[in-house]
């Protein structure tokens, strides 16, 4: 399950999501993870399904390393929809047992609360599949950069937000490393309640903390040999630039947020 976390990770291939500039990706992702939450019908669900659908095409990314991702929230996403089902009360009862009595609106509930966080996962994953680490770098600096003028520092931010994202798939292939090699030593990490399962991660706290200082004090010393100074003076082999891929890209965004408002 630590490998199957897909947030963070890029897939490198040719495609037309691959080449959007990454200022675009950035503010369309908020724009559809925005949608998501003010979608209150099936069929705003369903438009917001066919849309990221379409997107996942384009982006020539295989949909099952997508849905991959979506085992690592699985367990989140059935708490999710049980709590809805059973917490959530309703003019239109179903079925009593007990005290407890699920409701027509409680289904509905549940099921609108996990296509939305199934979607959610989906559109994020996608920004960073699709968008190279020194990309999404320069995106989140280009779009923080008028907050300079009042002494914000975007180079800095968008530097450890990107190194933060790229450090999730480091961490979570070294967390795999350690417990299995705990287990050829013996451990158990499978068997016992979830209390045991969570008191038996402890011990891989330590060895994965030791192991994300030296990294990050590795990472440090090869910045400063490469004389990293911050953004203040720093120059680009490539500026980012609008081109007619990014406008047809926004016509298309925008129809969609017209199409739920219509919905």
């Amino acid at each position: 399950m630590i490998r199957d976390i897909t947030i963070g990770q890029y897939y490198p291939t040719n495609s037309m999501i691959h080449r959007l500039d990454p200022r675009f990706k950035i503010i369309g992702t908020f724009i559809y993870i925005l949608s998501l939450f003010l979608v209150k019908h099936f069929y705003g669900y369903l438009i917001a399904l066919l849309f990221i659908g379409v997107v996942i095409g384009i982006s020539k990314v295989p949909l099952k390393f997508i849905l991959r991702g979506l085992r690592a929230i699985f367990i989140i996403i059935i708490l999710t929809v049980t709590l809805n089902i059973f917490f959530t009360s309703g003019d239109t009862p179903l079925i009593t047992i007990g005290r407890v009595v699920i409701t027509q609106e409680g289904l509905y509930t549940a099921a609108f609360m996990a296509a939305r966080l199934i979607m959610l996962i989906i559109g994020s994953s996608l920004l960073t599949l699709t968008t190279s680490p020194i990309q999404l770098t320069d995106g989140i600096e280009k779009l923080l950069k008028p907050l300079s003028r009042i002494k914000v520092p975007a180079h800095e931010i968008a530097m450890m937000m990107t190194i933060a994202l790229r450090f999730i798939p480091i961490l979570l292939e070294e967390t795999d490393k350690i417990m299995k090699a705990q287990m050829a030593r013996g451990a158990d990490f499978d068997t016992g309640g979830l209390i045991k399962k969570a008191k038996n991660m402890v011990p891989l706290l330590v060895p994965l903390f030791i192991s994300a200082f030296r990294r990050a004090d590795d990472l440090a010393l090869a910045m400063e040999a490469r004389c990293y100074r911050g953004g203040e003076g720093r120059t680009r082999m490539k500026e980012l630039r609008y081109k007619r891929r990014d406008t047809v890209a926004f016509g298309v965004t925008v129809v969609y947020v017209a199409i739920l408002v219509l919905v």
